[in-house]
């Protein structure tokens, strides 16, 4: 495995657009300064005037007072009509490393536990992650900073920031007032299975299901990681394919296994079902990995399958918890429409089968800013720049609207914008790794039903190891 290969298999996770850098035909293209920008070119769409579009947009959308979670929220009120009866709301990002999008983040969850009922933040990061901060957020179990550090490491360390450590202890907070209407956390990645998900798999064999037990034990046994989190990223990919699809194999076998079951008279059905699922995230884990992650075609296989369980995770959880759930991941996971062949099929195009018009698309765009990225070649976490959007980009004209942030329901646009929405051209899509030599198209109106836009961005304070 080659060095570009071994640093950026991981990011796999988190970035399409870094799964593009492990191809080496784009090796040479790769621009190494810490300030860059990335290369913009677009024509209007045939008889669209400029102006005509903007006045449209600005006649529509709604000013944003802040990205600052704390104070009033009254600027968020519109939000409400966008949002409706929806079930499960995508809250997208341009870049994984920018504090703006992250603080807009926490104000929109405050405003949507606050107004509108919503109990549950989903990240993508992994379902055993997500235990653990759950169980922080619901009981105050365990170190805060120290569920990070262990946790947000590999391919998700990026979340080791400022900003969702403050996201989260606001969530501990809202539960210490509210002890009877609490907020939950969860994880619906597939990147991690960590040791306690397998603990808790086989301390519930031991107990519902002990004639199972050696059996259980003697499929998981050697699976569960005995490293951090990092390190076990990091390694994993490197195991011959022919073990790490034996390792499959066995996992498949516990999670069928434990479907078959059917609890007894009297037995706890609610944790047979959370058993199963715990299962199934580790199978979800390993099966991921069981593919040829050298092999592009391959590549492609496991971003769609990933897509698929991160909208199957949220599914679930909103089914078995009853909770109206805010679900945070890139733009390029909450949308619609993809914009690259290989990234066949997103989370929001699952989640849009499974619950309709119960699911809701919020991207967000931004005309220039900066953050927080690990660099392609050296893995380095560091904060980069990229200067004002070039001409004929969505962002170009997005950002001539007056408002400087503001929030836009694509879905109430007709005319000339609504066609210039619907139709694609140069964007910013920033993953976990940077610089991406890729340019990367998409039409904002036929990826997302609403719109949030910010003039300028920062980068997030990044807490973990560069």
């Amino acid at each position: 495995m080659t060095r570009r290969k071994a640093v950026i298999i991981p990011s796999v996770l988190l970035s399409l657009g870094a799964v593009a850098l492990a191809t080496p035909a784009v090796g040479d293209a790769l621009d190494t300064s810490p300030r860059t920008s990335a290369s913009h070119s677009g024509t209007s769409t045939p008889g669209q005037r400029t102006d005509d579009v903007v006045d449209a947009i600005e006649r529509h959308a709604h000013p944003l007072r802040t990205t600052d979670p704390g104070g009033s929220l009254r600027d968020l009120a519109a939000l409400d009509r966008m949002v409706k009866d929806a079930e499960v709301v995508g809250l997208g990002e341009a870049t994984h490393g920018s504090r703006d999008f992250f603080r807009m983040k926490h104000r929109v969850f405050r405003h949507l536990v606050e107004e509108k009922g919503f109990r549950t933040f989903s990240l993508e990061v992994s379902w055993s992650t997500g235990l653990r901060l759950n169980d922080y957020v619901l009981d105050g179990e365990g170190d805060l900073r120290k569920i990070a550090d262990e946790e947000f490491q590999g391919s998700y360390r990026i979340w080791n920031n400022r900003d969702y450590i403050e996201l989260i202890e606001w969530m501990r907070d809202h539960n210490r007032q509210h002890p009877l209407d609490k907020v939950q956390f969860m994880g619906n990645d597939m990147g991690w299975a960590g040791p306690e998900l397998y603990e808790k798999v086989t301390d519930e064999v031991a107990r519902a299901y002990p004639r199972l037990l050696k059996r259980v034990t003697a499929l998981y046994r050697g699976l569960a990681p005995t490293t951090d989190a990092g390190t076990y990223a990091a390694e994993y990919p490197k195991l011959p394919l022919a073990e790490r699809q034996e390792r499959a194999e066995r996992t498949g076998k516990v999670y069928e296994l434990l479907r078959e079951q059917r609890p007894g008279p009297g037995a706890d059905r609610r944790q047979h079902l959370w058993t199963v699922q715990h299962a199934r995230a580790i199978h979800q884990m390993a099966k991921g990995f069981a593919l040829d992650l050298t092999d592009e075609k391959q590549v492609t296989e496991m971003m769609r399958m990933r897509d698929q369980v991160m909208a199957e995770n949220v599914a679930w959880w909103h089914r078995h918890t009853g909770d109206r759930t805010l679900l945070s991941a890139h733009n390029t996971h909450v949308s619609y429409d993809s914009f690259d062949e290989r990234y066949p099929k997103t989370q929001g195009a699952f989640l849009r089968d499974t619950l309709g018009r119960k699911y809701v698309s919020v991207g967000f765009s931004f005309y220039k800013g900066s953050f927080k990225a690990f660099g392609t070649d050296d893995d380095v976490t560091r904060t980069y720049r990229v200067d004002a959007a070039k001409p004929g980009s969505n962002e170009e004209t997005l950002d001539k609207v007056r408002q400087d942030d503001y929030l836009l329901d694509m879905r109430t646009v007709r005319g000339a914008a609504r066609d210039w929405l619907n139709t694609s051209r140069v964007t910013w899509n920033i993953g976990a790794g940077w610089p991406d030599p890729v340019t990367y198209e998409s039409a904002p109106g036929r990826a997302h039903d609403v719109l949030i836009h910010l003039n300028d961005v920062e980068a997030t304070e990044y807490l973990g190891k560069p």
